[in-house]
């Protein structure tokens, strides 16, 4: 008897974050799905009703009750009085951290307000022309070679999982001079040659595309500053506006990368159409093993 009040106990002094995560690993489709919004979006799910979360989750009602009764709420009111809760208790504390600059919140809130100043002035310079010409080349294009230097190869990780989802033939080479050499050496006139450069430190990335022009073979470059010698060898060119730090440059790149990856999703909707549905599939086959 004791045990079980101490279980209780520690269920009631759980916040409804902790106590999703702690069920998250077993709950059904449904349920993760309610679970990731609720994380994720608790500022709108915090104003609406059952009913208008289910629609939001493409669930019914009764399944957002049970939802909430998993994780050892009465009903969906006493877990949207929590979620109401957190809600208060942030904007009280934006409110104190406005307030308070020389403190670590407030070097978080100023970091994100100068990455927010950095994408929209990327907005403001980007050339949209350059993304159009950058997107019928993807599309026309056999394959797509990546070359990203060092502090790019996320962003190239990225941009290939993008492009898969619409069936592009993608790879990305590492930034050693063997296999950028045998990148260029195994690349066609059908193939796409695009170079992701954030520091501008890059030189060997800028001679392969300069030797792939000489062979005939399309070229690109997403860039952390239009004076990058990447950016001088490449035929396309997006690029970021220069910042002052290599991290704001890796952000910008990667807002330039998703910009272009919305760009190919309203050009070929008919590539990325059921990709999704497809991975899912994919998904619970090998999940289940069958």
């Amino acid at each position: 008897m004791i045990a079980w009040h101490n279980i209780l106990c520690y269920i009631d002094a759980m916040s409804y974050e902790e106590r999703i995560r702690e069920a998250r690993a077993g709950m059904s489709k449904s349920f993760a799905r309610l679970a990731d919004y609720l994380l994720d979006a608790y500022l709108e799910a915090a104003m609406m009703t059952a009913t208008e979360l289910a629609h939001e989750v493409d669930v019914d009602a009764a399944t957002v009750v049970r939802f909430a009764q998993h994780l050892g709420y009465s009903g969906f009111p006493e877990l949207q009085d929590e979620i109401k809760d957190k809600v208060r208790r942030d904007l009280l504390l934006k409110t104190r951290q406005d307030a308070e600059p020389d403190s670590v919140s407030g070097v978080v809130r100023a970091s994100l307000g100068y990455l927010a100043d950095a994408i929209g002035q990327a907005r403001k310079l980007l050339n949209a022309d350059a993304v159009v010409e950058l997107v019928e080349k993807i599309g026309d294009a056999r394959r797509i070679i990546l070359l990203p230097e060092s502090l790019g190869q996320s962003t190239a990780y990225n941009l290939v999982a993008l492009l898969e989802q619409g069936g592009f033939l993608v790879s990305a080479a590492s930034p050693n001079v063997n296999d950028l050499a045998r990148a260029v050496s195994t690349a066609t006139r059908q193939d796409l040659l695009l170079a992701i450069d954030v520091s501008g430190e890059a030189p060997f990335i800028a001679r392969a595309l300069a030797e792939a022009n000489e062979l005939g073979i399309s070229t690109a470059a997403i860039v952390g500053a239009p004076s990058y010698r990447t950016a001088r060898s490449a035929k396309v060119v997006l690029a970021a506006p220069s910042q002052a730090t290599a991290g704001v440059g890796i952000v910008v790149v990667d807002a330039l990368v998703y910009t272009l990856a919305e760009a190919l999703r309203w050009r070929y909707p008919d590539r990325f159409a059921g990709a999704s549905e497809a991975i899912e599939r994919l998904f619970d086959r090998i999940r289940v093993g069958g």
